[in-house]
């Protein structure tokens, strides 16, 4: 088994290939090919066999996803592993793990109205998953890399958007403001570059629930500390502005929600994604 660059087939006119990957498990090449067109960047995960070919494209927002699906199997014991649905804008994709006279394979089906039902199967591999985890840290190298392709005006805007907050703001509501870099890829949880105005602080925060992201910003003015709190969804973004000295309230207030909510809570894994029975298809 070996990973590489490489190609994974031709697409349209207009999409313009970022960063490709090859991945070879058993006797199967696995494409890997993150694009972008006019409507936006896609990952296109192709499987070819000596007979076979066969496609699924991959939102870009999805990509972390299918990233956090193929570590749940990868880290799963055989008789606690589910097959899995993960829903991404218009399409649906399955998850299910099956075995044959090869060995264990995962089964990767993507459903949508715009073009007929395509799947990949990926096989375990010889020895404890190692064919699905080099596939899921191919995807890994992807989700980091898919970072770096982002214009030098869209990460200063974003950057200035996010910690550049005015001296004459207070503690309020500041809402629909501009996200000029809301297709900014990011893990569930990293640390972002220190400004100047975070001075000594230089703390930040992001996390994905669902289709939205979620700023944490400490930084400070000439009324001192404060955590901005930002909303991003689409295009739109919202921020509220948390003195540091109300922080152990909202601490505690959020913690009297979760704790009465946590019958709710327990076995989510966010709602994109949800465990099936295969008679529910």
């Amino acid at each position: 088994m070996e990973g590489n660059s490489g190609g994974g087939g031709g697409g349209g006119g207009n999409d313009v290939e970022l960063l490709c990957k090859t991945l070879q498990v058993e006797h199967k090449l696995f494409y890997f090919d993150l694009k972008e067109n006019p409507r936006g960047r896609y990952l296109k995960i192709s499987e070819k066999t000596s007979a076979t070919r066969s496609t699924i494209i991959v939102p870009f927002n999805g990509i972390s996803w299918f990233l956090d699906l193929f570590s749940y199997y990868v880290k799963s014991d055989d008789q606690d592993v589910f097959s899995k649905e993960l829903q991404l804008d218009t399409k649906v994709f399955y998850f299910d793990v099956g075995e044959n006279r090869r060995g264990r394979f995962l089964k990767v089906s993507e459903a949508s109205v715009s073009r007929n039902r395509s799947t990949i199967i990926v096989p375990a591999g010889n020895a404890r998953d190692e064919g699905w985890a080099a596939f899921r840290n191919i995807l890994a190298e992807i989700n980091e890399a898919s970072r770096l392709f982002i214009s030098p005006n869209q990460q200063t805007s974003e950057t200035s958007e996010r910690l550049g907050l005015s001296d004459d703001v207070g503690a309020g509501f500041i809402s629909s403001q501009s996200a000029l870099a809301a297709d900014l890829s990011v893990e569930r949880t990293i640390d972002l570059p220190a400004a100047d105005e975070i001075s000594n602080l230089g703390i930040s925060k992001v996390i994905r629930v669902d289709q939205k992201r979620f700023f944490f910003d400490l930084g400070n003015n000439n009324r001192g500390h404060f955590l901005r709190i930002s909303e991003v969804a689409g295009s739109d973004r919202s921020s509220i502005i948390l003195p540091l000295s109300g922080l152990k309230q909202f601490y505690e207030m959020v913690g009297h929600f979760v704790e009465i909510s946590k019958d709710r809570l327990e076995g989510i894994t966010g709602t994109n994604v949800r465990t099936i029975d295969s008679l529910q298809r």
